[in-house]
């Protein structure tokens, strides 16, 4: 479906940098502060680290009693929550260097979002679960119990907001989308266009839709409304490359995540082939790709204003606990970004 911008598109990755005091595990999520050069990062090792990019380091954590699954920063930048295996979620006040506890499940928590509901004069936050049930909670005076909650058909593997719009991947290739002015009923359930299963899910910058990922290199892009979806939804090939054992097979590697950027609506998508690369929707093409990092890439991420792509370097958990190699590398890389790598291309006959 793609075609391939052929005009010099491999990338360069020598200026590329590293943080310092990378996670101890695997790194399962990132997030960058909406009003700052902050990057929130969740890991294996049980800790959400913040750091000051501009400065490379960390400045400090959330501790969770398990695995750290997923993070997200409130809109505001002052607060930052994790959560993960433990069953909790975990909110961080960075002005008051305070974190309580505001969320809990009956199994690991995959996924957390803050979003804010019109009727509730401040943030809240959506957690999905693998216990099947996606929760919401008032972060302003945790009871313990959420305000509101969905049950699915399956445990959720990936989830994504964009102002209103919630978007839920099951372990079953079910696709759910909520209108979170009306967060207590699904608005529209899906089967996956994609055969395997999801992955990531991201929504568009405009919330008139979303990408996502699966684990057998693929990508799709889809549109809520249902005229948008018939006539512009399609699906796409990605982070393939053929046999090097195998003549005429194609080594396929999963799409672990897909990031939008902030200022052009253009993608990136990163996966177990150790690359990251760059897409226009609307276009069908792509527009850079780069050479492998030097390890699988597991959860990558754009800056508020657009100017840096944060990419995690580490294992992936695609090969299940054999997989998982004292060898393996662990690091989170910083992606200066071009205007002209990521800029959408302008509609045939125009320059």
């Amino acid at each position: 479906m793609f075609a391939r911008n052929t005009t010099s598109n491999l990338g360069d990755l020598s200026k590329d940098t590293k943080l310092a005091s990378p996670p101890e595990d695997s790194t399962s999520a990132l997030s960058w502060s909406p009003v700052a050069d902050y990057l929130a990062v969740a890991s294996w090792d049980s800790k959400v680290r913040i750091y000051d990019v501009s400065k490379g380091q960390g400045v400090t954590a959330i501790d969770l009693n398990g695995p750290a699954l997923s993070c997200d920063w409130s809109k505001d930048g002052k607060k930052v929550v994790g959560a993960g295996a433990d069953k909790t979620a975990q909110l961080m006040d960075l002005e008051a260097n305070t974190t309580v506890q505001v969320a809990v499940h009956d199994a690991p928590i995959r996924v957390v979002r803050f979003f804010e509901h019109p009727n509730s004069n401040g943030p809240m936050i959506v957690t999905g679960s693998w216990d099947k049930t996606v929760k919401y909670w008032d972060i302003r005076a945790p009871t313990g119990a959420p305000a509101s909650s969905l049950t699915l058909h399956d445990r959720v593997y990936a989830m994504d907001v964009r102002d209103t719009l919630l978007v839920i991947g099951d372990a079953d290739t079910n696709i759910y989308i909520v209108n979170l002015n009306e967060p207590a009923k699904v608005f529209n359930a899906r089967n996956s266009p994609l055969k395997c299963q999801t992955r990531t899910i991201c929504c568009y910058t405009d919330a008139t839709g979303f990408a996502m990922g699966s684990i057998e290199g693929r990508g799709a892009f889809q549109w809520v409304s249902d005229q948008d979806f018939t006539a512009r939804s399609y699906t796409f090939k990605c982070h393939r490359n053929p046999s090097t054992t195998v003549q005429s097979t194609t080594d396929v590697y999963s799409v672990n995540c897909i990031s939008t950027h902030p200022k052009w609506g253009t993608f990136s998508t990163a996966g177990s082939d150790g690359t990251y690369q760059f897409w226009d929707r609307d276009r069908k093409c792509r527009l850079k790709e780069y050479p492998k990092v030097g390890g699988q890439i597991s959860a990558t991420g754009f800056s508020f204003d657009g100017s840096k792509l944060a990419y995690a370097v580490g294992y992936d958990w695609s090969q299940g606990f054999m997989g998982n190699r004292p060898e393996t590398p662990n690091w989170i890389g910083i992606h200066h970004v071009l205007e002209e790598d990521l800029k959408p291309r302008p509609p045939p006959g125009r320059r």
